[in-house]
């Protein structure tokens, strides 16, 4: 199902794909990409950006560059061949999958700075998640990504002075042959696994893919494959570490709507925030050298 689009700012507009199967959703992607190529190259008009929210059935996609031997288990779950970077990585409800239709050269962004800003745009938003809604159990966690590999992860400060709300956490980290017990330069602090995974293909300037954010999805469909190519690394879901209630739950209490997040509040922020990037109203942040 696909909803009508939605004005973001005077270059940007975003629709909303629900149940969407994947082949019939990148042949559409990659179509109006093309369409944008002609149009700027053959007519010089610029047209609107594009964000497209979706609501994915499962699927496992295998990037371009990908290696089957990173499937580790076949099952009734199709395998798709695409043309985004990266190795394979599922799809599937209860994960948010934002892909972005991106003019680079007109909104001034290089790629270093398409990732980068999808990187942060979700940092920004699972820290805010995790500091607004937390569960009590779950400590001094924030959400960082990594020089060496795309993606956003969480960190947990496992010192006792630790202050949530303090934001000088250090992104740093040291190489590590297994991908789920790598650790940054800060003392006391492990890394848990990761939440988000990135993939893009540039043609002629223009960007077409994008991110996905497991949010209250399934995580055993990672079992059959090393994600993103890493074996051993721990996928972890939004909701294991905040409070969050399904849009049509209908059965809990007006106080417990209210202390909870829901899938279309965590959607709504992140696209609010990409938005205002895409706008110029949120800079990037500085990235430290190797």
């Amino acid at each position: 199902m696909q909803n009508p689009m939605q004005q973001l700012n005077d270059t940007l507009v975003s629709k909303s794909l629900s149940a969407a199967d994947y082949v019939p959703t990148l042949d559409a992607m990659l179509a109006r990409t093309l369409a944008r190529i002609d149009l700027k190259k053959q007519h010089k008009l610029r047209t609107p950006d594009e964000l497209w929210i979706v609501d994915h059935n499962d699927v496992y996609t295998l990037g371009q560059a990908g290696k089957e031997e990173h499937i580790l288990q076949h099952t009734d779950t199709p395998i798709i061949k695409t043309d985004r970077g990266g190795q394979v990585t599922w799809h599937g409800h209860g994960q948010l999958v934002i892909y972005f239709l991106f003019d680079l050269d007109s909104v001034g962004w290089s790629v270093r700075n398409l990732v980068s800003h999808a990187e942060q745009a979700i940092e920004d938003v699972i820290n805010d998640c995790l500091q607004s809604h937390p569960l009590s159990s779950t400590g001094h966690i924030s959400a960082h990504a990594r020089r060496d590999a795309p993606g956003v992860y969480l960190y947990a400060d496992t010192s006792s002075s630790a202050n949530a709300s303090d934001s000088s956490f250090s992104t740093d980290t040291t190489s590590s042959d297994s991908a789920g017990t790598d650790t940054t330069n800060t003392e006391n602090t492990i890394m848990l696994g990761k939440m988000a995974s990135l993939g893009f293909k540039i043609k002629h300037g223009f960007s077409y893919h994008g991110i996905a954010i497991n949010l209250d999805c399934d995580l055993s469909a990672f079992n059959a494959i090393n994600p993103c190519g890493y074996a051993g690394m721990q996928m972890l879901r939004l909701s294991d570490f905040v409070t969050m209630h399904h849009d049509s739950d209908e059965t809990l209490a007006e106080n417990q709507v209210t202390d909870s997040l829901s899938y279309a509040q965590v959607t709504q922020k992140l696209i609010d925030n990409i938005a205002k990037r895409h706008a110029g109203l949120i800079e990037l942040r500085a990235i430290k050298p190797k």
